[in-house]
């Protein structure tokens, strides 16, 4: 007889390989041809709202693994929540204004934007960021990501732009728009005013110079020829020079030197010295700061002098302690400026060139400037020192290139206004995840100046301001704001550009002020995060299925200066609150060995190569795997990984739907009192996973998911539970109470660990669904999470097993070690000699079926005071003898045993096995 067909080996058609890379796509057709989002919201539909609301990304260039990462994230929440109990719909968003595409479009496009004109410029700029967001949505489908893709939102959607005219008209209507001459970060590459947001910093190589300033007027306190000593990093300011600043309570000495005599202060007298070269110095005076207020010096080379004055900001950190000041330069040098009355001088155009205001350096670029200026000092006998230094210096994040400090007419929004409500909301409405997000962006508001919102670009909104040709005002009234938004409503913001100044204020208007009916337009955009940090507004307070505000925000870190922080102050201003109950935080992409990824180092993982090589459920499977609160590496080594552990995982979900043939889900199911004691074990254990895995989800921990999950599958089934079962599912027959008692608990954990893992492995889950038994639902994402059954917790139970897990670990230890010297070919041709003290002995005494449990032929529990041989292995309360076990192995489930052969009609079967074939199989013939 051939007696493999009597046995109930695995058997479904769920592959063993995943085949990614071409099993995805087909899924993910499958899911739009359902409309697996629309029949998703139409299940949820009247459960609690939970909304994550999506930070655009920069619809300028494909897919990176950051994106990757954090569309992964957020998928990851939303397929949770509208798995537990909640409607989470999901819009997905893009941002699209700004210099990157305008740039692009000039240098990649051949596009000149002063010979094509304005509103076609724009409109091939609005075309390439189309192009971005169509390729864009294509990576993110491919990773899985479910949303509503048909109906995102888009920056430039007109709808969107009205309401954003709206957000701005509200907060100038509260006072908290204005425009103002200030010092701002300027980017000379871009031609444009900068946010805060919008800088980062990089190391520079600087000169470092130290110069005189001659005495003319000494106040009584110092004598016409002396000098006070400045130090700068930037030479091309000196031509905006108009005063040097000392603190007001630092004490400053005026030191008679080989060289002259010169006022530091005291504190950095030391350093001064040495790097002067100084060696004959005698200190004739020590003065506060305060004292020399007003002491008047000569500019180095231009016909006007520097007054001294106070300021509070000078610091001993380095340089003299005599801070040369450039009210048009710096921005406690224009502080310091307004304070005394200060012209503030600004003599470097939007390029970053020298104007005339500038005499000698007309045209030149600021920074060839450094070496100009530095020669002029040195050729009128005001240059002490010249050296270089290395430091970190603002850069503008989009071209890289370095920024400077300029004073210009810009439009701001106040921060100042609103900066105890943003605290406010900040310390007392939000949950900051990590922990350390609040402190970072208590510390950004707290010291926020206002924000500069407008921009020397013409791919952006327009700022709708109209000023009067009569009286010069400009013009915002909710007439004109309620006019301009909808007419952007209707045509979009090209009307601004394309339509004469009568037609974007409402017909028969005239300003306010003096009634004069002619006017001209603002010619600056705005800053583009007022654009993404108005769509709490533009899109969660006007999409039906949304709410404000939102449940969630989660984005980069970098966002907490950005996305968090524009969202925030517009939210406060308008509406008085956050527009996020919890803000979540990630890091950014290493390398495997922690180096940042750059092009430099070619060490960049591209997110569309892996799926066509791996898969996407490698990169949804790394992305859970990782700590995303901090930064996170990623490597190919570091996803090979990942497969591995993938293919483990999906092995798992194989061998538990292959053991579910001749399987009724209805009809087959043991009660849970006539389970076996290892089986109602195995329930107690799953419910401790589905809680952990629950409690995780909900409060993001999805280290924590992928840890328990993996370790469930890999450690408690693989080697433990579904190892020990193979016995009794493969060999007893097909209906005995023994094997459904298996099957029921291997069911149970199939489709609690499917539902678990879905938001996870959605194209793996949904692929597994079709093979279960019994399930109706057409996909895992149109059912519910798990629930916890705590009556099937068993303390005492799980305790016991836990004790005897121990000891198995024990046994396990010792038929390896007998492997490996040859007395056994594998743990079924072993007998087992256990000689257990009497704490153990009680513990086995409790188990039944022991040889079956430790996947052994045989074995005797010896009586706690039979003497323990000394070839036996000795373990923490438990010796061990390992030998070859005696008899013939059965034919059929591979058992040694004596008894083998004693059955006249099988005489190649145990007992066992021979009782089953002749009551299930008698029909079987060889």
């Amino acid at each position: 007889m051939d007696y493999s067909k009597t046995l109930n080996l695995p058997a479904t058609e769920f592959p063993m390989r995943g085949n990614l890379p071409q099993t995805e796509p087909k899924i993910q057709a499958e899911w739009e041809e359902k409309k697996i989002y629309r029949k998703v919201q139409e299940r949820t539909k009247g459960r609690p709202k939970f909304i994550l609301h999506d930070g655009p990304p920069y619809a300028n260039g494909d897919i990176h693994i950051g994106h990757a990462l954090n569309k992964v994230l957020k998928d990851t929440i939303v397929r949770y929540k509208s798995m537990a109990g909640f409607d989470a719909p999901y819009v997905p968003g893009y941002d699209t204004h700004g210099m990157p595409t305008e740039h692009k479009v000039i240098t990649e496009e051949k596009v000149d934007r002063h010979t094509v004109g304005i509103v076609e410029f724009r409109n091939r700029c609005r075309d390439w960021a189309l192009k971005y967001i169509e390729r864009q949505t294509e990576g993110f489908k491919r990773l899985g990501i479910r949303g509503d893709w048909e109906n995102p939102y888009i920056t430039l959607d007109p709808e969107y732009e009205a309401e954003q005219i709206k957000v701005f008209g509200e907060m100038a209507k509260k006072g908290l728009i204005y425009k103002g001459l200030k010092v701002i970060y300027w980017s000379p590459s871009a031609e444009s005013a900068l946010a805060d947001a919008e800088i980062e910093y990089h190391e520079k190589r600087s000169p470092s110079i130290y110069v005189k300033f001659d005495v003319v007027d000494g106040k009584g306190v110092l004598e016409h020829g002396d000098a006070v000593i400045i130090w700068t990093t930037t030479p091309w300011t000196i031509p905006a020079n108009l005063a040097i600043t000392v603190h007001p309570d630092f004490d400053y000495v005026l030191v008679q030197t080989e060289a002259g005599r010169f006022v530091v202060a005291e504190g950095l007298l030391e350093n001064v010295s040495k790097t002067l070269g100084w060696t004959e110095i005698n200190v004739v005076k020590k003065v506060k700061g305060a004292t020399l207020e007003h002491v008047v010096t000569q500019h180095p080379f231009y016909d006007r002098t520097s007054p001294v004055v106070l300021g509070e900001h000078v610091t001993l950190d380095a340089g003299t302690g005599c801070v040369h000041t450039a009210p048009g330069h710096g921005e406690d040098d224009y502080f310091v400026g307004v304070k005394y009355g200060l012209p503030i001088l600004s003599p470097v155009d939007e390029k970053g060139r020298f104007t005339a205001e500038a005499p000698g350096f007309e045209g030149v670029f600021y920074e060839d400037g450094n070496k100009l200026v530095t020669e002029k000092l040195s050729e009128t006998g005001h240059l002490l020192h010249l050296g270089f230094i290395k430091h970190q210096y603002p850069h503008d994040w989009r071209t890289k290139k370095p920024v400077i400090y300029r004073a210009t007419e810009q439009w701001f929004a106040s921060i100042e206004g609103i900066r105890d409500q943003l605290i406010e909301q900040i310390n007392h409405h939000v949950k900051w995840i990590p922990s350390w997000g609040q402190t970072r962006i208590y510390n950004m508001v707290k010291e926020r100046g206002d924000w500069c919102i407008s921009r020397q670009r013409v791919w952006g909104l327009p700022i709708p301001i109209l000023y009067c040709t009569g009286c010069n005002e400009p013009i915002i009234t909710d007439q004109t704001i309620q006019h301009i938004s909808e007419l952007f409503r209707r045509e979009g913001s090209n009307a601004w550009f394309a339509k004469d100044e009568k037609e974007l204020v409402p017909a028969g208007f005239a300003c306010p002020k003096c009634g004069g009916t002619e006017f001209r337009k603002e010619t600056d955009t705005m800053d583009v995060w007022f654009d993404s940090g108005s769509s709490h507004a533009a899109v969660l307070r006007t999409r039906p299925e949304l709410q404000w505000p939102a449940d969630v925000y989660l984005e980069g870190s970098d966002q907490f200066r950005g996305w968090f922080n524009s969202s925030l102050s517009t939210s406060v201003a308008v509406f008085g609150s956050a527009p996020y109950k919890e803000v979540i935080g990630c890091g950014f992409a290493m390398d495997g060995e922690g180096r940042k990824m750059s092009k430099s180092l070619g060490n960049g993982i591209d997110p569309l190569k892996v799926m066509e090589q791996l898969g996407a459920e490698i990169i949804r499977l790394w992305a859970v795997s990782v700590d995303y609160t901090a930064d996170f590496r990623v490597s190919d080594a570091i996803l090979k990984q990942i497969a591995e552990v993938y293919r483990k995982i999906r092995n798992t979900f194989r061998f538990l739907v292959g053991n579910l043939t001749h399987f009724d889900p209805e009809k087959d199911r043991v009660p849970v009192e006539q389970l076996t004691e290892l089986d109602r074990y195995m329930l107690a254990k799953l419910q401790r996973v589905i809680k952990r895995v629950r409690n995780a989800y909900d409060q993001y921990q999805f280290i924590t998911v992928y840890q328990t999950i993996h370790n469930f599958c890999t450690v408690d089934l693989s080697a433990f539970y579904l190892d020990i079962s193979k016995d009794r599912l493969y060999v007893n027959a097909p209906k005995s109470l023994i094997r459904r008692s298996g099957q029921t608990v291997i069911y149970d954990i199939l489709i609690a660990l499917t539902k678990l893992i879905a938001p996870i492995l959605p194209h793996t889950t949904d692929e597994l669904w079709k093979y279960i038994p019994g399930v109706v639902e057409e996909s895992v994402q149109l059912t519910d999470m798990p629930e916890v059954n705590e009556s099937l917790y068993n303390p005492e139970l799980e305790k016991k097993w836990e004790k005897f897990l121990n000891i198995r670990d024990e046994v396990l230890k010792a038929l390896e070690i007998a492997r490996k010297d040859k007395v056994i070919g594998n743990s079924l041709g072993a007998h087992l000699d256990l000689y257990p003290n009497p704490e153990t002995a009680r513990l086995l005494a409790e188990f039944d079926h022991l040889a079956e449990l430790f996947i052994v032929s045989s074995l005797k529990v010896h009586s706690a005071e039979s003497p323990i041989p000394e070839d036996a292995t000795r373990y923490e309360g438990l010796s061990i003898k390992v030998s070859a076990a005696e008899g013939e192995k059965c034919e059929r489930c591979w058992m040694i045993s004596p008894e083998v052969g004693k059955h006249a009609d099988h005489p190649t079967l145990c007992p066992r096995c021979a009782e089953i074939v002749v009551e299930h199989y008698s029909t079987l013939t060889e």
